[in-house]
């Protein structure tokens, strides 16, 4: 007698895999990461920032791309040194985060996220630090819980707009 196995039911609503890979971000980028942050900037999400300085900072960024090139989204990663409160271990910001409208929902802004807290690990960070205007879900969910600009890294916690209202949030790495 011969038997099979049973398939597990199709999910009418299941998401398919990603299609998109995550890599280091070149100066060449600049003018795609600035198109891509165009929304969130307009929204008040993020600050403006020139094609200029995101070609400067290049490196800081990890994008998501799409099989035909496209970005689905970026994250920046900053290395600071430690505020005096943190002892020695330097910290990260984690900033600019942002998923193309068409994207968000699909996984795109968790697998930033995933491959931002492998960075932080590699760079043998002690801790990320983010500023949110939105709710912070994804970050919440990632082990993320706010703070104060006390414990962030001086440089980065003077570079905050107090006018923006923003949520701090860190994570131990």
């Amino acid at each position: 007698m011969i038997t099979a196995t049973p398939r597990p039911a199709p999910q009418p609503h299941a998401r398919p895999a990603p299609t998109h890979r995550v890599r280091t971000a070149s100066r060449e980028d600049a003018p795609a990461l600035a198109e891509l942050s165009r929304p969130f900037v307009r929204s008040g999400a993020l600050r403006e920032r020139p094609v200029s300085l995101y070609a400067a900072h290049a490196a800081d960024f990890l994008v998501a791309e799409a099989a035909d090139g496209a970005f689905a989204g970026c994250v920046g990663l900053r290395a600071h040194r430690a505020a005096p409160a943190a002892g020695d271990v330097p910290a990260g910001v984690v900033y600019n985060f942002c998923v193309a409208e068409h994207q968000q929902g699909s996984g795109v802004g968790a697998g930033l996220l995933r491959a931002v807290l492998a960075a932080a690990h590699a760079q043998g960070l002690g801790a990320l630090f983010t500023a949110t205007t939105g709710g912070g879900g994804l970050f919440l969910r990632y082990g993320f819980t706010p703070t104060t600009a006390r414990l962030a890294p001086p440089s980065w916690a003077a570079s905050l707009d107090p006018r923006r209202n923003a949520r701090i949030l860190t994570k131990s790495v």
